[in-house]
Formats: structure tokens, sequence, C-alpha cells
């Protein structure tokens, strides 16, 4: 099947996707899913990344006072 084929079919009631057709959208959109997925957990990692570095340099800010009597 080519590209344009399945390109320009469109769901309906009246037209059923043939199986070939079918597989090839399910590929794509799982393919979708796991781009989609790999950058959402990267996105979440790089913010806890930047909030536990904040909270590091906040609990060493608290530690420094207290060891320097400043706290």
């Amino acid at each position: 099947m080519s590209e344009k084929e399945l390109n320009s079919y469109r769901f309906s009631p009246f037209q059923e996707p043939t199986d070939e057709m079918l597989s090839q959208i399910m590929k794509e959109v799982a393919e979708e899913a796991r781009i989609s997925n790999r950058r959402a957990t990267e996105a979440y990692l790089a913010a806890m990344l930047r909030d536990i570095a904040i909270k590091q340099a906040r609990w060493a800010e608290q530690i420094n006072r207290v060891v320097h009597g400043r706290g």
C-alpha cells in the first residue's frame, strides 16, 4: 500500500479499512505514542533533577548557617 493511499483513507461507517491499512495505522500510532512517552519521561526527569538541585542548594545553605552559627 502506498503512503498516498494510506494518507487518503478516512475512517467512516461506509468504508472499512483493509487489514493492511489498519496495521499500518496502528504501527504509526504506536510509534507516535512511544516518541511522546519518551519526551514526557525526559521532561519529567529533567524537572526532577532541577528540583533536586534546588533542594540540595537550600539544604546546603541551611547547614552552612547552622555550622557557622547564623541559623
